[in-house]
């Protein structure tokens, strides 16, 4: 199972039209096939720089690979992400078994 996470900060005004159309926009890719758990969440912590974030997991590598190539993704990255994101981090991660 992989989790991949991206937490980050918008250009727009909380609250804003601009916000609402992009978060929108962003739970729309829960509808890739090989989504699961898809969470879009609001940073509660003033311990970093982001406001939001996206969850979710993947069965392997495969599916995460197909989702990061699905045209929809490929669209909301070069339509919306590029020009509405002022900064962000991107984890990706796996469970650690002992």
């Amino acid at each position: 199972m992989i989790t991949h996470s991206v937490f980050f900060k918008l250009k727009h005004p909380k609250g804003s039209v601009e916000e609402k159309t992009f978060l929108n926009a962003a739970i729309e890719l829960s509808s890739i096939p090989g989504v699961n758990n898809f969470q879009c969440v609001r940073e509660v912590s003033k311990s970093n720089k982001f406001d939001y974030g996206l969850t979710m997991e993947f069965e392997d590598q495969k599916k995460y690979d197909d989702y990061s190539a699905h045209p929809d993704h490929v669209k909301f990255v070069e339509q919306l992400w590029v020009k509405n994101v002022e900064d962000f981090l991107e984890i990706d991660y796996v469970q650690y078994v002992k």
